[in-house]
């Protein structure tokens, strides 16, 4: 066919190609994607910008490549720029001109790169770009001078991300030509002092401080600042401006990882909502201003320096007006203190508060009566604490309506309220683990006091679903003792010798999670069990699998510490096809039948928890790691080791010698004489 003809064949089947080719394909730029009108020349082992790109393109992400210098005509294809990204190259400097082109830049990163080298170039390429307003600078080994430099004329900045530098100190000249600046991250730096370093900042709404070392925060009186971060410091004294007649913004305040001594003195006026304090040295001190026992004791203390501006303050150890406005608090976290006890009405100050986290503290009663909980409370946890009672009312019980979370573990309780878990008609979990409470019957039920009771008791709490009771030292549970529950986490273990089967047996359409770890258990039929997702048979003695865990859609197992010697290869590849994640630590298994290993780990989608260390025995009572078959020997066929063949050679061949000798004996006795005589008598040599 001549080439004129196929003219107007091609010219029709143009207009079809351009339909069958997709309109969201990515064009490829040498190393760099295009998705609409950003394009991504991440991990490109660049060492220049790379031209060729649509100059319509509004974002660049570069991160991970290898450029060192932004030279002045880097940039100038691209005019139409608003979002670059440079994170993790070796970057050094930016030259002079390089945003000569990019005045709609808005959004510029910097993050993990060596801009210490050349700060002064670099800072003169930024005061070229009027309308940025987000700048990340974080890991750059920036000293505070060298900050300072870069952020001059910065005033349209909103976003400054300088965490992971090297500063140590800040004063009212770091970032006072940041007037519009609303977020701002120092957080793993070494700072030890901020010397009015935000005093020209009226519109910051986010600070993140933490991780530094940071003594104290005195004299604070930013009063639009919404949420502050000031953990992992080593904050001794956290006070706010008390005559500050204005209403603090503050929202979020994070002191936990610290070291204070006081409950912090808070603004008078405030919005405060969430409020952590964990792990610190917090204690109240209001049983020590009344009490005369103490002779000598200190009822005042004395600040001083909290400002070149202000005198010295003296106060009680425990005055009102110090602790500040709390009356919005929703959450508040006092893990890991030393509180023994609350101030009077200070717990009714909180009427808004939702979570009340006092877990590992020194409480020796938790009075409901006297401190009357709020009634929109959700979770209430002081476990691990030394409580050896529980004071309650039937009003103080009812006020708790919206209790939904309750963990009481770890203490030493061996009495609680008697209608407490009927009381709370919105609870769904409850931990009692390792105290000495023990489970109702119906007999102990009729016999209990109207106040307190030496056993718990649910059949009531019809809401609860998670119940754990670990480590109670139980030795029975009635056979109803969970009927009419609907229960989808039950926690038994560390309750060695407790018999469960039927008693649990009311559970077996809703139970989700079941631990019955170092129960003693042996034979116990898990087959009903379907709706089974997490089982924790350890450290039960276990030799043999059960084989109804086959049939169960468990996704995590936890068989470590057992003296399991092999998974028969069925249930193993069974299993393979259900578990994500399974512990095999602590059994003494079987070299030579360790095919359940190989089964397990050739199953991608099966994450063997401890896989290093699971641990085998040979033959000869030898450990070695099963993850290494070299280290040991083993003649697989039909699951038979070497050592079996030479248990039978070796006494066969014994016999053989044996009954020669005897032949020998019976039969030839002068052949056996004469060749006795030749090997052993010889003449002496006198």
């Amino acid at each position: 066919m001549p080439v004129h003809r196929l003219t107007p064949i091609l010219l029709c089947l143009l207009p079809m190609w351009m339909i069958l080719t997709p309109a969201s394909s990515h064009p490829q730029h040498g190393p760099c994607q295009q998705i609409q009108r950003t394009a991504l020349c991440n991990n490109g082992k660049l060492t220049f910008v790379p031209g060729g790109l649509p100059d319509h393109i509004d974002e660049l992400q570069l991160n991970y490549n290898e450029i060192q210098t932004l030279q002045d005509n880097s940039l100038l294809h691209y005019p139409s720029l608003i979002t670059l990204s440079l994170a993790c190259n070796s970057l050094e400097k930016l030259a002079s001109n390089t945003f000569q082109g990019s005045k709609l830049l808005d959004s510029l990163n910097l993050a993990d790169n060596n801009l210490y080298i050349g700060y002064l170039n670099t800072s003169h390429a930024l005061k070229t770009l009027p309308k940025l307003r987000a700048l990340d600078l974080s890991e750059n080994k920036l000293d505070h001078e060298m900050a300072s430099t870069l952020l001059q004329n910065l005033t349209s900045l909103e976003y400054l991300n300088l965490s992971g530098n090297l500063l140590y100190r800040l004063d009212e000249t770091s970032f006072s030509d940041l007037l519009q600046l609303k977020e701002l991250d120092l957080q793993r730096n070494n700072m030890f002092e901020i010397d009015g370093a935000f005093d020209r900042n009226p519109k910051l709404q986010r600070l993140n401080l933490a991780f530094n070392n940071l003594p104290c925060l005195t004299d604070f009186h930013m009063t639009e600042l919404v949420v502050l971060n000031a953990s992992h410091n080593s904050i001794e004294w956290f006070i706010s401006r008390q005559d500050q007649n204005d209403t603090f913004q503050l929202e979020t305040l994070d002191l936990s990882d610290n070291r204070l001594l006081f409950f912090p003195f808070l603004p008078s006026q405030s919005h405060l909502r969430n409020l952590y304090l964990s792990h610190n040295k917090v204690r109240f001190y209001e049983h020590l201003v009344d009490n005369s026992t103490i002779l000598n004791a200190t009822k005042t203390v004395e600040f001083y320096n909290l400002n070149k501006d202000l005198s010295n303050v003296t106060a009680q150890l425990w005055n009102e007006s110090l602790h500040g406005y709390i009356s919005s608090l929703e959450i508040l976290d006092l893990r890991g203190n030393q509180v023994m006890s609350f101030p009077q009405g200070f717990i009714n100050k909180m009427p808004a508060l939702s979570r009340l986290q006092m877990s590992t503290n020194c409480l020796e009663t938790l009075n409901l009566t006297s401190e009357q909980l709020s009634g929109s409370l959700y979770e209430l946890d002081v476990s691990n604490n030394r409580l050896n009672q529980i004071v309650a009312d039937n009003d103080s019980l009812t006020s708790l309506g919206n209790l939904t979370y309750l963990n009481l573990s770890l203490n030493d309780l061996q009495w609680l309220p008697s209608r407490l878990l009927s009381s709370l008609p919105s609870l769904r979990s409850l931990d009692i683990s390792y105290n000495n409470i023990d489970i109702c019957f119906p007999e102990e039920d009729e016999n209990s006091t109207d106040n307190i009771s030496a056993c718990v008791d649910w059949k009531d709490a019809v809401s609860l679903s998670q119940l754990y009771i670990k480590g109670c030292n139980l030795e029975r549970i009635p056979p109803s003792a969970f009927a009419g529950l609907f229960l989808t986490h039950l926690e038994l273990s560390e309750n060695p010798g407790l018999i469960v089967q039927k008693s649990i047996q009311s559970l077996s359409g809703t139970l989700q999670h079941l631990g019955l770890g170092n129960t003693h258990i042996q034979d116990f039929d898990f087959s009903h069990f379907q709706s089974l997702k997490y089982l924790n048979i350890s450290r039960n003695s276990l030799a043999h699998l059960p084989p109804s865990l086959i049939n169960l859609d468990l996704k995590v197992l936890d068989l470590s510490d057992n003296k399991l010697a092999t998974i028969p290869l069925g249930y193993a590849n069974a299993l393979s096809l259900k578990l994500h994640t399974v512990f095999l630590t602590g059994n003494p298994f079987n070299c030579c039948q360790t095919e359940w290993f190989r089964t397990f780990e050739s199953a991608k989608t099966v994450n063997m928890v401890g896989q290093s260390e699971i641990e085998c025995e040979d033959l000869l009572f030898r450990t070695h790691r099963v993850g290494r078959p070299e280290s040991f020997l083993c003649l697989e066929e039909h699951g038979e080791s070497i050592f079996w063949y030479i248990l039978l050679i070796v006494p066969t061949c014994l016999s053989l010698v044996g009954i020669s000798i005897i032949v020998l004996l019976t039969f030839k006795p002068k052949t056996l004489q004469k060749s006795i005589k030749k090997k052993c008598l010889k003449p002496t040599s006198y």
